[in-house]
C-alpha cells in the first residue's frame, strides 16, 4: 500500500493518535500526516502510507481551507473553545464593522505564532513553556489569506466564515486578533479543514468508514502517489531513459524544454506510461537536464 489517504480527523484526538489508529487499522507502520490539524478541529487530514511517506514534504506548502466560529467578547488563553477564559468584554460590534475588520485581513499580513502551538524555542515547544506560565516573544511571520468571507453572523457575536489560506497559518491566532481589531475579544469556537490543496472533505473518510473495509476495500482508497501531489507539474521522458531514470542518472533533455519548466522546481517524472518519481530541471553547461531527486517505483 503506497500513497496517500483523505482522513477525515474527528474532533478530540491530535494528528499523531490519528497516525496511531490508521496504522492499526491498515497494519502497516510506516504512516505520516502531511501537518498537523488541532486536536480541537475537526475535517480534512491526508495520511501518507508506505512510500507515499517520501512525499509529505511536497504537501507541506498546500493551501489549507476552513470553515470557522468566531465568538466575539471573550478571550481564552489558547485562543479557541479549550482554553481558559481570561477576559471578557461588553462591548457592541455592529456588522458593518465585523465586515470592515475581516476586509483587513487578506492578502499577506504578519501574525504572531500563539503560545499555544508546537512550534519550538531552545528546543522546547512553545506549549510546554506555556502550561509553565513563560511566555515567550514570538517573531511575527508573513502568512497570506487568500480568500476570507462572513457566512453568517448571530446576534453580532459569532461569526461563521469560511478562509483560504498559506502554510503556517493559525486561524484561532486570526480570530484573536480581528476581535482585537474590533476592540473587543475573539476566541475560535468552531473548526473545520475542508481542504488541504486538491483533498476535499467531500473525498474523506472516517475511521467509522474505513474500519468496516476488508483489505482489497482499504487499498481502493489509497490515493496514488503522484495524484496525491497533482498540484506538481509533469514531464514525459523518453522511454530510451528509463533504466538511467530508475537508476538516479542526470538525463539529457531537448533545448526547448527549458521553455516549458522552470529549473530547480520538484515537477513528476514519467517514462513508459509510468510514474517514476519527483525530479526538477537543471542546468548543466548551459544545457537542461533531468535529475530524479526521488525513486519512487
Amino acid at each position: 500500500m503506497n500513497g496517500t489517504i483523505n482522513l477525515f480527523k474527528p474532533r478530540g484526538i491530535t494528528s499523531h493518535d490519528a497516525v496511531y489508529k490508521m496504522r492499526r487499522i491498515l497494519g502497516i507502520k510506516k504512516i505520516g500526516h502531511t501537518g498537523t490539524l488541532d486536536p480541537n478541529a475537526t475535517g480534512v487530514l491526508p495520511l501518507c502510507i508506505g512510500k507515499g511517506t517520501r512525499i509529505s514534504e511536497y504537501l507541506l506548502d498546500v493551501d489549507k481551507e476552513y470553515i470557522g466560529e468566531l465568538t466575539l467578547g471573550i478571550a481564552t488563553d489558547t485562543q479557541d473553545m479549550d482554553g481558559e477564559v481570561i477576559n471578557y468584554s461588553s462591548k457592541k460590534v455592529n456588522k458593518a464593522d465585523i465586515y470592515k475588520a475581516f476586509d483587513r485581513f487578506r492578502g499577506e499580513i504578519n501574525q504572531i505564532p500563539p503560545m499555544y502551538s508546537a512550534l519550538k524555542r531552545d528546543g522546547k515547544k512553545l506549549y510546554e513553556l506555556a502550561r509553565e506560565g513563560i511566555i515567550v516573544e514570538r517573531p511575527p511571520r508573513k502568512i497570506f489569506i487568500y480568500d476570507l468571507k462572513i457566512y453568517n453572523i448571530l446576534d453580532n457575536k459569532k461569526i461563521i466564515f469560511y478562509v483560504k489560506c498559506s502554510r503556517g497559518t493559525y486561524i484561532r491566532t486570526l480570530c484573536h486578533d480581528i476581535g482585537e481589531l474590533l476592540g473587543t475579544y475573539g476566541y475560535m469556537s468552531y473548526l473545520i479543514r475542508i481542504g488541504v490543496g486538491d483533498f476535499s472533505i467531500e473525498d474523506s473518510y472516517s475511521f467509522e468508514y474505513l474500519n468496516s473495509l476488508d483489505r482489497d476495500g482499504l487499498k481502493s482508497v489509497i490515493c496514488p502517489i503522484d495524484e496525491s501531489i497533482s498540484h506538481l507539474d509533469s514531464l514525459v521522458v523518453e522511454d530510451k531513459f528509463y533504466n538511467g531514470l530508475i537508476n538516479g542518472n542526470i538525463i539529457p533533455l531537448e533545448r526547448d524544454m527549458i521553455k516549458s519548466y522552470e529549473p530547480n522546481i520538484p515537477i513528476k517524472i514519467y517514462c513508459k506510461n509510468i510514474f517514476i518519481g519527483i525530479g526538477r530541471i537543471i542546468i548543466k553547461n548551459h544545457l537542461p537536464n533531468i535529475k530524479i531527486d526521488k525513486v519512487l517505483i
